[in-house]
């Protein structure tokens, strides 16, 4: 595909939307290969979880760059900073990050996906991380940042209510997000006897999972709320273009089926450590509140 077909399949005209376009895929296409190649090399494959919280600061940092008059530009690269710094700060707590940056703790799901029999063999695990883990994963942290670049070459409308109704929704489901994490943290600190027990994860402590704070609400309020977040970038798109409908729709919806998939495996893996897990599943919705259907 020629640059200019490219161009005008997203919508994008003019020399600095097309500059700012490119860059973003040099900077996503060199992420995977590094991911890709600390992977294998140290077989450590969170090397993508590491840049998860990091990569779309990049993104809205560049197209600031690009686009420095944009408000619009400047609310949603300030949340999504505020968001990468704080989720940021949680990968590290929980040990994800390490002085030597390829090395750190390795998301335990990851070891459990290697023992399944598709993926026996070496040089399958090699390419599972090649196209899913590092490119797939590159290219979806990407896509669901694409609102940077629709807002960032459709500056034609000045803010209104929807900017400031996605901003207000999108800061409220970082610090969603933030109490869950904090809710979970300490629970698990608590579970490994490095925390003393105070009162609040009781009914946690016994079953062996967290189904006290916010998952009472939800089985996964974090995970919801990480989704709602980059829903609520899409429309930042919207009041940039007044379309309801446009291209960067295809980041949320496939993250929100990689969410669908990713609880999936990690309740199976729930369910086959604690016998009352399948009890809880039955009781509390997934994602949205008070919808009760698996």
């Amino acid at each position: 595909m020629s640059k200019d077909s490219l161009l005008q399949l997203l919508n994008i005209n003019g020399l600095d939307g097309g500059n700012l376009t490119y860059t973003l895929i040099i900077v996503m296409l060199s992420a995977a290969l590094i991911s890709f190649l600390a992977g294998e090399l140290t077989r450590n494959y969170s090397q993508v979880d590491k840049l998860w919280s990091l990569m779309p600061i990049v993104y809205g940092w560049i197209s600031l760059m690009y686009f420095p008059s944009s408000p619009r530009l400047w609310i949603m690269t300030v949340l999504i900073t505020f968001w990468g710094l704080r989720l940021s700060y949680n990968f590290y707590r929980k040990g994800g990050y390490n002085i030597i940056p390829w090395k750190g703790e390795e998301d335990y799901r990851w070891s459990i996906l290697r023992q399944n029999p598709l993926l026996k063999a070496r040089w399958k695990q090699a390419l599972f991380n090649l196209f899913f883990i590092s490119f797939y994963q590159h290219f979806l942290i990407l896509l669901f940042s694409s609102p940077l670049l629709f807002v960032a070459v459709h500056p034609e409308n000045k803010l209104s209510f929807v900017d400031y109704i996605t901003a207000f929704f999108m800061f409220l489901f970082i610090v969603i997000e933030t109490i869950a994490d904090n809710q979970l943290y300490k629970f698990h600190l608590q579970k490994k006897k490095k925390l003393a027990p105070n009162g609040k994860f009781t009914n946690s402590l016994s079953k062996g999972f967290m189904v006290d704070g916010l998952w009472k609400i939800v089985r996964h309020p974090n995970f919801a709320a990480e989704q709602a977040i980059w829903v609520s970038l899409y429309f930042f798109g919207v009041a940039s273009s007044n379309q309801w409908l446009n291209w960067t729709l295809a980041g949320p919806v496939l993250l929100i089926l990689l969410f669908a998939g990713s609880s999936e495996f990690t309740e199976k893996i729930s369910e086959s450590k604690y016998p009352d897990y399948s009890i809880y599943k039955q009781t509390v919705p997934r994602f949205i509140p008070f919808f009760k259907k698996k």
